[in-house]
């Protein structure tokens, strides 16, 4: 191995030394997934590595969530690093060896490869230590799917024992080639909030509808209305969706029922369009009742917030993937999907790094039965992130 002055070869070659064998952790994690809060299995293969090297931890944080610490040479800083743990109701279709051996259960976005990569930082850093001014806690977090392990390991202590000052995540993108990373200044994902209407109508027959009042009618003018939340509301530079996804009403072509319910998202990357959006709906549902005498009973319900990059993260972590990995990070445009590490970016300056994780000749998508990651983005990951952590804690 090379000197620890030399930390670009030092961290490669640490890297290399463990990444056959998180091959093979990843690959056991993935054969046996665990949804939202029910990774318990998944936590005790961290809990188990965190104690063979050494690492002080703590288990049952919101239920499954694991907490290590790593303890620098010099005081400074607390900077959190997080992977997430949990997957997805997805049936797997790989075929691969190590395809998941739960029926309907699969790791279908990368969780997996989270997990490993984490534990991989842990490795090498335990090594470092002595050259790091402050603390890595590494933060293992339950569902994050769901949008609820984030918030649920806050209130159970997070950010306190030691208090957090920075925050690192980061996350496996297959539509980026393995080897390669990217992030983004400022907003990089959005807010995720979500909205279930009501329609209440007369219900009589389908024949005579002037005896009635119709909620389909009803439900069907409200969602076309909907889009000009989008297109006449929102300032056009401040990007937002607005998705009905699912609506239920009736039994029978002959009958006008008494209601009909429909449930969809909004998407956000600024907190006034977010307010904006909110408000909307609300105004369009209260107004139905003047224009098509239905009554509207909206239950609207905020969840995780953008997730914003934060230049006093970022920057040094952009740096440390050149000065690592070298010219092979490029800055991309956020995204509409969301992310609960958004939670933890509110309270504490932090950004999260897209790892590369596109296999040669595959066009693999998250959230896919057949998806099938390059488990080399787990060096990658390994190389980038511990470097980061070593030039945070400068």
């Amino acid at each position: 191995m090379s000197l620890p002055n030399d930390p670009t070869a030092t961290i490669r070659d640490l890297t290399a030394a463990i990444e056959a064998e998180l091959i093979a952790i990843r690959r056991d994690i993935h054969a046996h997934p665990e949804l939202a809060f029910e990774e318990v299995r998944t936590a005790g293969v961290v809990a188990r590595e965190l104690a063979r090297l050494g690492i002080p931890h703590r288990t049952g944080l919101a239920r499954t969530g694991v907490v290590g610490l790593i303890a620098g040479g010099r005081p400074g800083p607390v900077l959190v690093l997080r992977g997430d743990m949990d997957a997805l109701p997805i049936t797997e279709k790989t075929g691969l060896p190590w395809t998941s051996r739960v029926d309907g259960l699969m790791h279908a976005c990368g969780h997996d490869i989270h997990t490993t990569t984490l534990l991989g930082v842990a490795a090498v850093l335990s090594k470092l230590a002595p050259q790091l001014a402050g603390t890595v806690k590494l933060v293992f977090q339950p569902a994050e799917e769901t949008i609820g392990g984030m918030r649920a390991m806050l209130d159970a202590g997070l950010l306190e024992n030691p208090k957090v000052d920075l925050a690192l995540g980061f996350h496996n993108s297959p539509d980026i080639p393995v080897g390669r990373f990217a992030y983004t200044p400022g907003p990089a994902m959005a807010a995720a909030d979500s909205f279930e209407v009501i329609v209440h109508g007369v219900s009589g027959h389908a024949a005579h509808p002037h005896t009635a009042i119709d909620p389909v009618v009803g439900a069907a003018y409200i969602i076309t209305q909907l889009q000009t939340v989008v297109s006449r509301e929102v300032d056009p530079m401040h990007p937002v969706v607005v998705t009905v996804g699912a609506i239920h009403g009736g039994e029978a072509v002959n009958i006008i029922p008494d209601s009909v319910i429909f449930r969809g998202t909004v998407r956000s990357l600024h907190a006034p369009a977010r307010d904006i959006a909110e408000a909307a709906i609300h105004r369009l549902c209260e107004g139905a009742l003047a224009t098509l005498r239905v009554r509207c009973a909206v239950d609207y319900r905020r969840g995780v917030p953008a997730l914003v990059n934060d230049g006093r993260v970022l920057e040094p972590t952009v740096a440390a993937v050149r000065h690592q990995l070298g010219g092979v990070i490029d800055e991309t445009g956020p995204v509409m999907g969301a992310e609960d590490l958004a939670l933890l970016l509110e309270r504490v300056p932090g950004c999260q790094l897209r790892i590369g994780s596109g296999a040669p000749g595959r066009a693999d998508k998250l959230h896919n039965s057949a998806y099938a990651p390059d488990e080399a983005c787990i060096g990658f990951g390994v190389q980038a992130l511990s470097r980061a952590a070593l030039e945070i804690l400068a």
